[in-house]
């Protein structure tokens, strides 16, 4: 389970065997979670995250994009 970001008190990862899936991360903030499709960013789950979680959560996502989209490039080429 590669972390590949943190901020804000987000940790943003995603699970090794989801390869297969398009590019997206899994985001833990306190107790609540949130899953993140990359290309184009968008949500695509969220527990027990307040709006103003959610909100944030997608800021941080949105100026890190490029690097979210990098370190999964490179963890499922050098997988596959």
């Amino acid at each position: 389970m590669p972390t590949v970001h943190r901020e804000a008190g987000c940790t943003f990862f995603f699970y090794a065997e989801e390869g297969t899936e398009p590019p997206h991360v899994h985001v833990d903030k306190g107790d609540g979670s949130a899953k993140l499709w990359l290309n184009p960013l968008r949500l695509g789950r969220v527990d027990g995250l307040k709006t103003s979680e959610v909100r944030l959560i997608l800021r941080v996502a949105e100026r890190n994009q490029k690097k979210l989209l990098e370190k999964w490039n490179e963890f499922f080429e050098c997988e596959g």
